[in-house]
């Protein structure tokens, strides 16, 4: 049964008294997909790619909010080895397990005010995917499905329990596509600003990729490849300048004061990796093209467990009409719209964390013990 409700009425009523948004102070664009542009330009710090540098101190460096924060550890907290690649993961709590998967460019530090309010009531996991974070960098073709697997792998070995799996941008595609595949481990979704597209929208895309002369292949490709690696290394380098960083951040983040030094620093360190700078030329050049290979529709048209959509409405490059259009499309779909950019998770973290828990105390229960059922 769908549940249309923007908040339920007791969590409105909560956040109403212990929340204050900021106003909004640019109208947000209205867009189903982040476009390869939109990441090579703009997002290579918030959703693009790890750099390097660190803005002057500032009074925000302290949790926000008066709320609990995950401590930064630079050396990270927990290691799984998959496909001979290092995984970097954190778990807390105890209970039913939720995995959080960040957006591209992130890791499990974008978590910070989750995991600790989180985990009072479930065991909370929260990994690096590959490429990213503190997980390997690994020279290999990135794909969707590279993540999908992980993410299926790293549920099946280290959770080894039903889950709810939670993801932001990059990483609530890879919870859909997970729970496609592992649905008797899946019991449930939660997206945060989405990236994907439905087929509609990428239609067009793949005719035009299609028409591909002799020409195109032999001369314009290795020529633009040329291009693209001068380009983007230039990119790569001016993003780690300290300014760059700041406003990249601020560009999606609606509350500039959740840009701190814990931000940048988690965001910053594993581009020190001596793979980071191929990793990134991969991904922006070869993953980001091939995006339209896979939709929305064809993951929502097989899935069958409940789906959260905590959207950030003020988002510059995922609005909230494509929340509207997947609930639309899944019935079994409960939309919150949020005061916040395309990181409502770590912008307005304590409504991200009561919606959160209020939709998991109606969707998950605790699996019945053996002695009850053989009765």
């Amino acid at each position: 049964m769908s549940a249309s409700c923007a908040v339920t009425p007791s969590v409105r009523t909560e956040l109403s008294k212990r929340l204050t948004f900021p106003a909004q102070t640019r109208r947000p664009r209205n867009k189903c997909e982040i476009s390869r542009r939109g990441f090579a330009v703009r997002g290579i710090v918030a959703s693009g790619v790890s750099v390097m540098g660190s803005p002057p101190p500032s009074a925000a460096s302290q949790p926000i909010q008066g709320g609990e924060r995950l401590a930064f550890k630079p050396e990270g907290y927990n290691f799984w080895e998959w496909r001979g690649h290092k995984i970097h993961y954190v778990v807390q709590g105890e209970g039913l397990p939720l995995v959080l998967i960040h957006g591209f460019g992130a890791s499990v530090f974008h978590w910070r005010y989750n995991i600790p309010e989180l985990a009072k009531k479930y065991k909370v996991y929260a990994l690096d995917l590959l490429g990213f974070g503190w997980s390997d960098k690994a020279l290999i073709e990135y794909d969707a499905m590279v993540w999908t697997d992980q993410v299926t792998d790293f549920i099946k070995e280290v959770v080894k329990e039903p889950t709810v799996v939670v993801g932001n941008s990059l990483g609530g595609f890879t919870a859909l596509s997970v729970a496609v595949g592992l649905p008797e481990k899946v019991t449930g979704v939660a997206l945060l600003n989405s990236a994907g597209q439905f087929a509609s929208e990428s239609s067009k895309k793949q005719e035009e990729e299609a028409e591909e002369t002799v020409l195109t292949k032999f001369v314009v490709k290795p020529l633009k490849e040329v291009f693209q690696r001068v380009v983007l290394g230039f990119l790569f380098w001016q993003a780690k300048q300290p300014s760059r960083i700041e406003s990249v951040l601020k560009s999606v983040y609606v509350n500039a004061a959740n840009v701190d030094d814990y931000l940048v620093e988690s965001i910053s360190k594993p581009a020190t990796d001596p793979n980071a700078g191929e990793v990134y030329y991969r991904l922006m050049t070869r993953f980001l093209t091939n995006q339209s290979r896979y939709t929305l529709d064809s993951v929502l048209s097989k899935m069958t467990c409940p789906l959260l959509l905590l959207w950030g409405d003020l988002d510059p490059w995922v609005g909230p009409a494509k929340a509207e259009k997947i609930k639309a499309f899944y019935s079994k779909s409960s939309l919150v719209h949020l005061q916040a950019g395309h990181c409502p998770h770590d912008e307005v973290p304590e409504a991200v964390n009561i919606a959160l828990l209020d939709w998991l105390s109606n969707v998950v229960t605790e699996p019945s013990s053996p002695e009850l059922s053989e009765v």
